[in-house]
C-alpha cells in the first residue's frame, strides 16, 4: 500500500507542481493538498491492495513447502485461507468506514484548493430538489437545467434585492444563452419601486444582459466525492428526475461496489495462484503479474458496467453486483477443485 501510494504521489506530484508554482503557492499549500489526496489514493488502491496481500501471503507459504504440510496433516484450504479472507473483510470494513466519514472532509479540501486557488474557480451555488440555485453579482438565480452540455434552462428565475426597496424578479417558462446573451421565452419583469407598488410586464420572447454568463456557474466535477456514503444515498433518495436519479444511485453503487471489490479479487485470485505455482512453478515473479491482471480486466469490466449505468443502460444495483457476483462464484468454484 505505501509502495503504491508513494508512486501515485511522485506522478501526480510532478503533473501538479507547476500549477502551484505558476500562482506563487507556498509549499505548505503544496503539502496540504497532497496529504488531503492520501485517503483517496488509498481508497482507489484498496482492492488491489487486499488482493496482492493475500497472493503474496498464500504465496510464501506455498513457495516454503508450509501449505503442503499443513494440508498433508489433514487441515482443508478452506480453513488455512480463513483468516486471509477474514483479514480481507475487515480490511475492507475500514475502508467503508473511512468512506464515510474521512474521505468527504478530504476531498472537500483538496477540490478547494485545486479549484479555488489554482485554478480561480470558485462554485456560485448549489443543487437542491432538481433546481440549481446561483448567487451572482447583483441577483440570484433559479433553474431546472437537464442537459450538462446545453445552455438550456426551465423555469428560469432571476431576483434582484435593492435596499431602496426597487427589486426585480424576472420570471420565464425557459431560456437559452447564445452568441454572448441571454434569451427568455413566455415570462414576466416584476418591477418594484420605492413606493413598495409593483409592476408587471409580460413577454414572449425577450433579450437580456445578466452579468453571469453559464460558464460562471461552476459545481465542482467531483461533487460525489464529498459526500458520504450516507449522503450520497440520501442524495439519491430525494432525486425526482428519472435521469438524475438513475445518475445519483449509479454514484452510490459505484462507490460502495469499487470499495467491496478487492474481497471479490482475493477469493479468486488465491485459487488462480495455486493453479499457476501447480502449472509453471513456484515462482512469485509470475503469480503476480498474473494477480495484478486478473485486477486490471475486473477493474475494466467494473468501470465498463459503471459508465453503462451512468449512461441510463443499465440498473445501478445490476451494474455494481453482476462483477462481484461472478468472479465471486469463480473464485469459490475454484477453491472448491483445489481442495479436493
Amino acid at each position: 500500500m505505501l509502495s503504491l501510494v508513494a508512486i501515485y504521489l511522485l506522478i501526480d506530484f510532478f503533473e501538479k507542481i507547476d500549477n502551484f508554482q505558476d500562482k506563487g503557492k507556498p509549499m505548505s499549500m503544496v503539502f496540504s493538498f497532497f496529504a488531503l489526496n492520501i485517503p483517496f489514493i488509498l481508497d482507489q488502491m484498496s482492492p488491489v491492495c487486499i488482493l496482492l496481500a493475500g497472493v503474496v501471503t498464500l504465496g510464501i507459504l506455498n513457495s516454503s513447502n508450509e501449505l503442503i504440510a499443513i494440508k498433508a496433516s489433514g487441515i482443508p484450504l478452506k480453513k488455512i485461507i480463513f483468516p486471509i479472507i477474514l483479514a480481507g473483510v475487515t480490511v475492507t470494513l475500514t475502508f467503508l468506514a473511512m468512506s464515510q466519514f474521512v474521505i468527504p472532509t478530504t476531498s472537500s479540501g483538496k477540490n478547494k484548493i485545486w479549484n479555488e486557488e489554482l485554478l480561480d474557480r470558485v462554485s456560485l451555488g448549489i443543487y437542491r430538489n432538481n433546481r440549481y440555485y446561483y448567487r451572482g453579482a447583483e441577483g440570484t438565480y433559479s433553474f431546472a437545467k437537464p442537459s450538462k452540455d446545453k445552455n438550456e434552462f426551465f423555469d428560469f428565475s432571476y431576483a434582484v434585492r435593492n435596499p431602496n426597496l426597487t427589486d426585480t424578479l424576472i420570471n420565464a417558462a425557459s431560456a437559452q444563452y447564445d452568441e454572448k446573451q441571454w434569451t427568455l421565452y413566455n415570462g414576466q419583469i416584476q418591477q418594484g419601486d420605492t413606493n413598495g407598488d409593483y409592476s408587471t410586464t409580460i413577454f414572449t420572447e425577450k433579450q437580456f444582459s445578466f452579468p453571469e454568463i453559464p460558464a460562471n456557474f461552476f459545481i465542482p466535477e467531483y461533487r460525489s466525492q464529498e459526500l458520504s456514503l450516507t449522503g450520497l444515498f440520501l442524495d439519491a433518495w430525494k432525486k425526482k428526475n428519472k435521469d438524475e436519479a438513475m445518475e445519483a444511485w449509479a454514484d452510490f453503487y459505484g462507490r460502495v461496489s469499487y470499495t467491496l471489490l478487492g474481497l471479490p479479487l482475493l477469493i479468486l485470485g488465491l485459487p488462480v495462484l495455486l493453479i499457476v505455482y501447480r502449472r509453471w512453478g513456484k515462482d512469485l515473479s509470475l503469480a503476480i503479474p498474473v494477480s495484478c491482471g486478473l485486477a486490471f480486466v475486473c477493474w475494466g469490466t467494473w468501470s465498463t458496467l459503471q459508465s453503462m449505468a451512468q449512461a441510463g443502460y443499465l440498473h445501478p444495483l445490476v451494474s455494481a453486483l453482476s462483477v462481484h457476483v461472478i468472479i465471486t462464484w469463480l473464485g469459490f468454484h475454484l477453491l472448491k477443485r483445489e481442495d479436493l
